[in-house]
């Protein structure tokens, strides 16, 4: 991807997508949500960047051998275009650079694109969480073995 860069979110990257979260990301969490994850013990929160826009980001909380995949947001302007995927693959190296075992997330039910992305990935179904989602929709639960793929 052309001039894509993904790093540690700061305070000022932070600020950046607070302004426009709702509209430029989804209504999936309010700000003072996004925040208080951000800011979470164990949190690690990265931006993909394109000409110093932020495109998108990521959350994972480690607790290791484990990691959970708190989001992966794109603008929605530029979906599809493989942003998801680049910060997945930056979530599986940190997962790798952490010792970390398993990767696992909760993914909705009818987000059948973000579904396929893990999959490609080597993420399997394990389970589902009835209702998960504004108490309507089922999240799927994925997960997936790194501890086999350390350099």
């Amino acid at each position: 991807m052309k001039h894509l860069k993904i790093q540690n979110m700061t305070l000022n990257d932070f600020e950046n997508l607070k302004k426009n979260l709702r509209i430029d990301f989804d209504d999936f969490w309010t700000v003072s949500q996004l925040k208080t994850e951000w800011m979470g013990d164990n949190r690690n929160y990265i931006v993909a960047k394109q000409n110093q826009e932020i495109v998108g980001f990521a959350g994972m909380m480690l607790n290791p051998p484990e990691m959970e995949i708190m989001n992966i947001v794109t603008k929605k302007q530029v979906r599809g275009t493989g942003i998801g995927t680049h910060l997945l693959n930056k979530i599986i190296e940190i997962a790798k650079n952490n010792g970390i075992e398993t990767i696992f997330l909760e993914v909705n039910e009818t987000n059948f694109i973000a579904q396929r992305m893990y999959r490609k990935a080597g993420f399997l179904e394990i389970g589902v969480r009835k209702k998960y989602y504004h108490g309507k929709k089922n999240a799927m639960i994925m997960s997936k073995k790194v501890n086999n793929l350390k350099k």
